[in-house]
């Protein structure tokens, strides 16, 4: 439970949206895992705790009433009367300022599939692998949920996994936006039946809102990199209709930036083949960029790296968006793992220590270099048990 408060309070302290570990308190009983653990009850808090499989429930509830052909509940609530509520509900609640339809149901799968497309893309950006990434781990307001078999990239490979039982990588970090989309549409079938009565034509609309999914996952992304590198964004594609003419002051200026702004993927595209030929840490690589930028020196970075650094050079990044974009500290496996084998023996100090790091991943890394540094090649592969 303690790794939920490690996890949540640094994916908040990097700007991702997550729900929040408010209290972990023993019970005094153990609970089997991978071996016994001490037992513990988690308070969490978030916007809500509705999931993509809430609404499966409710839509499972609506079949089973329809198909028994069941009378009316005494409070006069049916099932199906629950789904609509439920849909209305997490619309006003999680996305009031959504664009709205006369197909509400349409407006929550579009909702949420564009912040769920911004959250993996914020997780990936950040090298985070979820690890189990099933319809009750996926929040309807667009929150990361569940820290259990979580972990954080360290030598980048797409296929990483940490998860014990994950063996045919389906959470592998390259994987998350693919099973996002996938459990987008377990929320479009939950929802087909208020969707259209016709379910041809039902089926038509939800699969428009899921082919929108991985644009908008693809921008974020580029976004995400383009921070990353010091760049201007490449311009966010609009899928509504076209926008009114742009007379502010800025708007010329606008229009210049976004003009010069690079296609990162060929930046990345190379970069990424480099990363990965020669195991590079993530979090260290992107941290390093700012004194490379500052310094206008691509020798400050590793010998292979260093013809991709000159060309990336020429680009002008800004060394001042590079230290706002990219973390110094994370909760490394390592540390999260010795704090976690402290506290359970009773002392907390690790725990504390770390904790107070993860608050503030963007600081500077001098006099706390043991937090900013990956784990000893020794250490062996990092696996991930869930112990929630």
């Amino acid at each position: 439970m303690l790794r939920e408060v490690l996890v949540s309070a640094c994916l908040h302290a990097l700007g991702v949206p997550t729900s929040r570990a408010l209290a972990v308190v023993a019970t005094g009983g153990q609970v089997q895992r991978d071996r016994p653990l001490p037992g513990a009850v988690l308070a969490r808090t978030a916007a809500s705790h509705l999931r993509v499989g809430t609404v499966q429930y409710a839509a499972a509830l609506a079949a089973q009433h329809e198909a028994a052909g069941s009378p009316e509940r005494a409070d006069g609530l049916h099932p199906e009367t629950l789904l609509t509520r439920l849909v209305q509900h997490a619309l006003d609640r999680h996305h009031p300022h959504a664009p709205r339809t006369d197909v509400p149901a349409l407006d929550l799968l579009r909702a949420v599939a564009r912040a769920q497309a911004e959250l993996v893309a914020q997780w990936m950006l950040l090298g985070f692998v979820h690890g189990v990434m099933n319809t009750d781990n996926m929040t309807l307001s667009g929150e990361a949920i569940d820290f259990g078999p979580c972990a954080f990239m360290e030598a980048f490979d797409p296929d990483t996994v940490f998860s014990s039982i994950d063996h045919a990588g389906r959470y592998a970090y390259g994987s998350q936006p693919a099973i996002a989309r996938w459990n987008l549409a377990r929320l479009a079938e939950a929802l087909l039946p208020l969707i259209d009565p016709d379910q041809q034509r039902a089926v038509a609309a939800a699969e428009r809102v899921l082919d929108e999914f991985r644009a908008h996952h693809t921008a974020a992304w580029r976004r995400g990199l383009a921070a990353k590198l010091g760049l201007p964004a490449e311009p966010v594609p609009d899928d509504g209709p076209a926008p009114a003419e742009d007379t502010s002051p800025n708007a010329s200026a606008s229009t210049e930036t976004a003009a010069a702004a690079p296609d990162v993927t060929t930046l990345t595209d190379p970069l990424f083949a480099l990363l990965a030929e020669h195991r590079v840490d993530w979090t260290s690589f992107w941290a390093s960029l700012a004194d490379v930028a500052e310094s206008a020196d691509a020798t400050l970075l590793p010998g292979p790296l260093q013809d991709w650094g000159a060309d990336w050079l020429a680009h002008g990044p800004d060394a001042a968006l590079l230290r706002r974009t990219n973390p110094v500290v994370i909760a490394r496996n390592h540390l999260v793992e010795e704090a976690l084998a402290a506290a359970e023996a009773g002392d907390l100090t690790p725990f504390e220590d770390l904790l107070s790091q993860v608050r503030r991943p963007f600081s500077p890394r001098d006099g706390r270099e043991r937090y900013a540094e990956p784990a000893a090649p020794s250490s062996g592969r990092y696996v991930t048990y869930c112990g929630t």
